[in-house]
């Protein structure tokens, strides 16, 4: 087979990943005593947008993934003052994990809010309605995302190991495109195509986005039809904006003031710093 990565590697690396996400299972609780419970976080269709196969051929299915902007199973991090529209979710962490959002826990235990997050915060210690086993289901879906994109046909001819793992100062048409290596976006770069096109990028290491870039949507392209799959985290570097959806077993880093038009689901963590995430379709 034409893969990056050896089909036991992805197992070992899916079954550590899927049983994080039964021990967040564990610890959830519902509604006490007969009281109907509290509703779990939004739908997907109104916390933004995501890929719809019925429109864009190719989606990565992001499951109930899709209500969160950010889903990250060690925790969020963040340097105020940030602006984040979308959902946040920590689990199978607590919401002590989730740090410089000053949130305030709803009377319903079911969520908290923050002035820097125009959406609503989940954590998997947040008892009340379904909040944790929502979490649970989601954090496995991003999982099955994850898979999902790394399992699609490998890019080839110049889709393969494109720019030798540096990118940027250039157009690419939709499709889907593979390293087996890390991939640094060096320059601005720009995605071209319609509202239907689907971009999936398949990166062996790190993603790292240089500061003071952007990535840049043209012709109808969409966000939410961006995919990078990344086997070892990404980092985007400082005022710099990227667009698309990352999922990662690791962490996502944003430098002081960048900017996503996107969202992030880690295995582990998400680092904020004065930062703006947009969710696709906000």
């Amino acid at each position: 087979m034409n893969r990056f990565e050896s089909y036991s590697k992805r197992l070992a690396w899916l079954t550590t990943f899927v049983l994080a996400g039964f021990v967040a299972g564990c610890g959830g609780g519902g509604g006490g005593g007969g009281t109907a419970p509290a509703p779990g976080p939004t739908p997907i269709n109104a916390a933004g947008v995501v890929c719809d196969s019925g429109v864009s051929t190719g989606c990565v299915n992001l499951g109930t993934a899709g209500t969160y902007v950010i889903l990250a199973q060690a925790g969020a991090t963040n340097i105020p003052t940030s602006a984040v529209t979308g959902n946040i979710g920590t689990s199978p962490a607590a919401s002590t994990a989730t740090t410089g959002f000053s949130e305030t826990l709803d009377a319903s235990s079911t969520f908290a809010t923050s002035s820097q997050v125009t959406g609503k915060m989940f954590a998997s210690d947040y008892t009340g309605g379904t909040t944790a086993t929502d979490l649970t289901t989601a954090v496995n879906d991003s999982k099955t995302a994850y898979l999902d994109a790394f399992g699609r046909a490998p890019g080839t001819g110049t889709n393969l190991n494109h720019g030798a793992g540096t990118i940027g100062s250039e157009t690419l048409p939709a499709g889907t495109y593979t390293w087996t290596t890390g991939v640094s976006i060096a320059t601005d770069l720009t995605l071209n195509g319609s509202a239907t096109d689907v971009w999936i990028f398949q990166v062996k290491g790190v993603l790292s986005e240089a500061n003071n870039t952007k990535v840049i949507l043209t012709g109808g392209a969409l966000a939410k039809n961006v995919f990078w799959q990344v086997s070892n985290g990404a980092t985007i570097g400082t005022t710099a904006h990227f667009e698309g959806i990352i999922i990662t077993p690791t962490a996502v880093t944003m430098g002081t003031g960048a900017s996503v038009n996107g969202r992030f689901y880690t295995g582990t963590n998400v680092t904020l710093d004065g930062n703006t995430v947009t969710r696709p379709g906000s």
